[in-house]
């Protein structure tokens, strides 16, 4: 699959979304995400609906009208952080057959989540590519763990397509101009669990797969083997989406898999932590640069001379490394922007490299 239509334009793949759960990636607008070459932003459903609430978005007609921004969405479900916070702590809630019962105060109040919810949120939201809830897993978790998680994501699965119809119907959408419905493969890394849900999801019937469950092992490494055997699951005509997968090698690795769609905190949140990442030639070999190194402090070129981001047309390292020791707003913005595009030219580069340019 080369391209996706979407309600608010054309995305060709592979693509990479940069995480603004709140909806808002941190220290930019819509002009700079631009200006990066950035083409559509991951938000999280669950969390819009606490901050700034469904009224706020709906009183302005969608998420895209809110923050201003005329290009595709994708919205998580939320269960992801919601599981994250239970394995932490189970005072924070528990899952059920049908539901997820939250308490994020640790017993004082709940909020209860179920897979209707879900896609309701998603579709208040006026999002482009909706995701399923499922239930999410740890590769080292235990081999009944997994089952379960198979087993409920199926279960969770079949309630959201049969509530995205529903509201698919009171939106008034056409098949040409609709959001599109990802399930999520669960199965840990057993490969049985992993074609089991697999095979019922496509037998449901979606738009694309994510991969679910935590894509790194205990050492940090990917989860090569089950990634690779959960792509080659997917038939080649849908889109295949490597969840929170973001270091530009396992990009590249995924891209060779057959995966298509990418999304990660790593760009936005490293730049805020000073580290810029830079290609050291035309292909795709980089290195790490740690902008508050005393080498940079007199500085004058720019972070690099293969970028053309607005950060590296304008300034130098002398004059980031300074931003950054005062501890001045732009700082965030424009190593966030080098960041972005370092992204943006990386899905180019696997682009000419697909098409036999590079």
């Amino acid at each position: 699959m080369k391209n996706i239509n979407l309600i608010h334009g054309n995305i060709n793949l592979p693509a990479f979304f940069p995480d603004g759960t709140y909806g808002v990636i941190k220290s930019l607008d819509s002009n700079d995400l631009l200006g990066c070459g950035i083409n559509g932003i991951v938000m999280n459903a669950f969390h819009l609906h606490s901050k700034p609430g469904l009224s706020i978005i709906k009183k302005h007609g969608g998420i895209n009208k809110f923050i201003g921004w005329n290009n595709p969405i994708l919205t998580d479900s939320g269960g992801f952080q919601v599981f994250s916070l239970l394995r932490e702590n189970k005072m924070n809630g528990q899952i059920r057959a049908n539901e997820i019962i939250f308490r994020p105060n640790q017993g004082k109040g709940k909020i209860i989540f179920t897979p209707q919810k879900s896609i309701q949120l998603q579709f208040a939201v006026m999002s482009d590519i909706i995701m399923c809830l499922d239930y999410c897993t740890h590769p080292d978790d235990s081999y009944d763990i997994q089952k379960k998680a198979v087993e409920t994501t199926i279960r969770w699965a079949k309630m959201c397509k049969d509530e995205y119809e529903i509201q698919y119907k009171n939106y008034k959408y056409t098949p040409e101009n609709r959001p599109l419905l990802f399930g999520i493969i669960q199965g840990g890394n057993d490969e049985s669990l992993r074609k089991e849900c697999a095979e019922a999801l496509l037998e449901i019937g979606f738009d694309g797969f994510g991969f679910g469950g935590w894509p790194l092992d205990s050492q940090g490494n990917l989860t090569y083997d089950i990634l690779k055997y959960t792509a080659d699951l997917i038939p080649d005509n849908y889109v295949k989406y490597a969840t929170g997968i973001g270091k530009p090698e396992e990009i590249l690795q995924c891209v060779e898999m057959g995966y298509n769609l990418f999304d990660c905190v790593i760009p936005t949140r490293e730049a805020r932590h000073h580290r810029l990442y830079v290609y050291t030639n035309t292909g795709f070999d980089y290195e790490y640069l740690y902008i508050m190194d005393d080498k940079y402090i007199a500085d004058t070129s720019p972070v690099s001379d293969l970028c053309d981001c607005y950060c590296c047309r304008n300034f130098s390292k002398s004059y980031l490394h300074h931003l950054f020791k005062i501890n001045d707003s732009l700082a965030f913005r424009l190593a966030t922007i080098h960041n972005l595009r370092f992204y943006s030219m990386l899905v180019i580069k696997i682009t000419g490299k697909i098409n036999g340019h590079l």
